[in-house]
């Protein structure tokens, strides 16, 4: 389908010549006279972009850009000025037009100027889908009591800068709760950095949270930013906390007490703005006991403790669950999302959910591969429950 392009101009001859090149060039063209039948236009159509003339009758270009963007924000808009009127085309660009083109226009530049306007829509559309799809896959599931509570705290906890230790078994979904935080706290411009304490050897650990100096040790062969840095004025998620050295946790706890680093290296405190989320499926205070963790660095982690239950202390929310992955993994697919049956959707929650919500939705994503149009209790016993 032939993108469109609303020109707006109250020269009959400009108008003409504008239709008959972008016309040539693919485009379907609509064309307004003056700025009141041009915003007319603009609130009854959809355009992929909107050329305008700045002197014209009835409402000028700056008035028609306003109204297009409460109107029409992600179309681009693009100012076209005569000589005397440059001055007042850069104020339109200040005020949300994509660009300004002047009288009489250069073909080429004109060109340029609408692929790169309409690219740029594009790209801000599917920013915008991706970010919703993001979000979907964080999006917490379930009535249950447990979770009810969890959200609760969320709620109170996320819009203030305390330090959250979240605890729970593996797949119950430590991440998205810290996820969740973060979305709903005053940092949720700034950027969210995960670090995975397990997946990281003990002797590297250092360099990856505080960053490194050119030189410190045999392959740095550059500087190297560490995630403080890299998250400050957003949230540091620090994943498998307990698996941290000891080393590490004495210049964690100094981060967190100074609100400074230093690289590994280097001399030079860095100042970093970083609010910490931890995660952990380990029992920290019998790690205390055992002298494998920090009291005074899990007494700075916990202000706010987040108990995440399992998926079997919460089998009242497997059905929405369900529903959610069914959904969620068809839209991957690319297919109609399949039904299934109650008595599959009851199978399903009376089996032991030792991986909790992660194996769940691997069981949902094998159903909707090997199943039929319909999911019965069956094919959950079948390649579930793996009864012949």
């Amino acid at each position: 389908m032939a993108q469109s392009i609303l020109v707006i101009d109250d020269e009959k001859a400009i108008r003409k010549a504008l239709s008959e090149i972008l016309s040539f060039e693919g485009f379907t063209i609509d064309e307004a006279a003056d700025g009141e039948e041009g915003v007319k236009k603009i609130k009854e159509n959809s355009y992929d972009c909107i050329l305008c003339d700045i002197k014209m009758p009835k409402k000028d270009g700056l008035e028609v850009l306003q109204i297009a963007k409460e109107e029409k924000p992600d179309t681009p808009f693009i100012v076209i000025s005569g000589h005397g009127n440059i001055e007042t085309a850069v104020d339109a660009v200040k005020k949300g037009a994509y660009d300004y083109i002047s009288k009489p226009p250069d073909l080429n530049r004109l060109l340029i100027t609408i692929r790169n306007a309409m690219d740029k829509k594009s790209l801000v559309a599917e920013t915008r889908q991706l970010r919703k799809r993001i979000s979907r896959g964080y999006e917490m599931i379930g009535n249950s009591e447990g979770m009810v509570r969890i959200q609760e705290t969320i709620a109170k906890v996320a819009p203030t800068d305390a330090r959250v230790l979240v605890t729970g078994e593996n797949g119950v979904g430590k991440e998205l709760v810290a996820r969740r935080i973060h979305e709903l706290s005053n940092r949720s411009a700034g950027p969210m950095i995960e670090v995975n304490c397990a997946a990281i050897p003990s002797e590297l650990i250092e360099s990856e949270l505080f960053g490194h100096e050119k030189g410190s040790f045999t392959s740095a062969i550059k500087q190297r930013i560490g995630k403080f840095e890299q998250a400050s004025g957003g949230t540091l998620f620090l994943d498998e906390i307990g698996d941290m050295s000891h080393d590490a946790q004495a210049k964690m706890l100094r981060a967190l007490q100074e609100g400074k680093i230093t690289r590994v290296g280097g001399e030079k405190e860095i100042k970093v703005d970083v609010r910490v989320v931890a995660a952990t499926n380990k029992n920290l205070l019998e790690e205390v006991e055992a002298k494998k963790f920090r009291l005074d660095l899990y007494h700075r982690l916990s202000v706010i403790l987040i108990q995440v239950p399992s998926l079997n202390a919460r089998r009242d929310d497997i059905p929405a669950l369900i529903t959610h992955f069914l959904k969620e993994l068809s839209e991957e697919y690319k297919q109609q999302p399949k039904e299934i049956e109650p008595d599959a959707v009851v199978a399903l929650q009376q089996n032991n959910w030792t991986g909790n919500i992660r194996e769940l939705r691997n069981a949902v994503e094998r159903l909707i591969i090997l199943s039929d149009k319909v999911i019965t209790k069956k094919d959950v016993e079948t390649f579930i429950l793996l009864k012949p």
